[in-house]
């Protein structure tokens, strides 16, 4: 039986207004929110759409012709960009809700069509000619606006990919170890510069109280550049590894003050994982090459080192996970 019909018990006195509240309750819990599905599925569309008309280009760009292709992409972009100045709500340091519900979209639709619009008047009419770096850095300063001035996550995280695309590096997830050549040992001194710009801009964040929900962003970033810096520099760096090794410790025991003080286990396991990493890497180097033995005993000594050391931290992890619980509901 559904709601209706219960109504109409109550509204003839059949039933007890508890009865037709308990119903009422009950109803509304079967309910539940799509939300996250829906945003899913429009940041979908949006990639899609992006993805799609790259595709349409490149296969009609005999037909199409160069002039019509960026009329098109400056005509969405600056379509995308009149209607979120339009509805932005005023510019505040802190949080500001999106207006609407398409907001969000097309302001990536915009900042995506208009990095494709740079890259593709440099590709065709080289417009910055052997400065290259221009045609990283225009789009830079683009997005960092775009992404204070209409307070959106997504275009920082853009912004932040292309500031180190400008510093000659990549860092989204699928690339940062595939597409660098951390056999150069000043990409990896870039790196490190790279990192502490993106940590020192996320705690002025928190410092200045301007926008302290892009701290996380930042800081995100800058972690994972400044450990893969930190343990490239122990492979590339033979003779001062111990060195790099220490600056890794020094950079998870900020991190591990930051996770205890906001109780965050997310920074706890990724700086737990990188200095694993450096661990292993000093072990494995004091036992097969410093000692140069002959005979199987630091094989022995290595396998047990590596059991031991990973129940270690697992352990570590396990513990630091119940404590935050346990002070989360204090």
């Amino acid at each position: 039986m559904n709601l209706q019909i219960f109504r109409k018990l109550y509204e003839e006195g059949l039933i007890s207004g508890s009865a037709f509240e308990k119903v009422k309750t009950a109803e509304e819990h079967r309910h539940f929110s799509v939300h996250w599905e829906l945003k899913a599925l429009l940041y979908l569309g949006v990639l899609l759409l992006s993805g799609g008309l790259g595709i349409l280009i490149y296969k009609n760009i005999d037909t199409i012709g160069h002039q019509a292709i960026l009329a098109f992409m400056a005509l969405i972009c600056a379509g995308c960009f009149y209607y979120c100045y339009r509805k932005k709500a005023p510019f505040s340091h802190v949080r500001v809700a999106s207006p609407d519900a398409f907001f969000d979209y097309l302001l990536l639709l915009a900042c995506l069509t208009f990095i494709s619009f740079i890259a593709y008047l440099q590709y065709q009419y080289t417009i910055f000619g052997d400065h290259l770096k221009l045609a990283s850095f225009v789009p830079m300063i683009v997005l960092f606006f775009c992404a204070y001035y209409f307070d959106h996550l997504g275009v920082l995280s853009m912004a932040i990919t292309n500031l180190a695309a400008w510093m000659g590096i990549v860092v989204t997830p699928t690339r940062i170890l595939k597409q660098n050549d951390f056999h150069s040992g000043d990409l990896i001194y870039t790196a490190l510069l790279l990192g502490l710009i993106l940590v020192a801009a996320g705690e002025i964040s928190r410092w200045k109280n301007i926008k302290q929900h892009f701290r996380f962003t930042y800081i995100n970033f800058g972690a994972h550049v400044l450990f893969i810096a930190a343990i490239a520099g122990m492979f590339h760096f033979r003779s001062l590894y111990l060195l790099w090794f220490l600056l890794l410790l020094g950079v998870a025991a900020y991190f591990y003050r930051l996770s205890n003080r906001e109780r965050s286990f997310y920074f706890l396991l990724i700086l737990t994982l990188y200095s694993y990493i450096g661990i292993v890497y000093v072990a494995s180097d004091l036992l097969f090459v410093q000692f140069r033995a002959s005979d199987m005993g630091p094989l022995y000594l290595a396998l047990g080192f590596y059991i031991c050391s990973a129940i270690a931290m697992i352990r570590f992890l396990i513990h630091h996970n119940k404590k935050f619980k346990a002070d989360d509901r204090l």
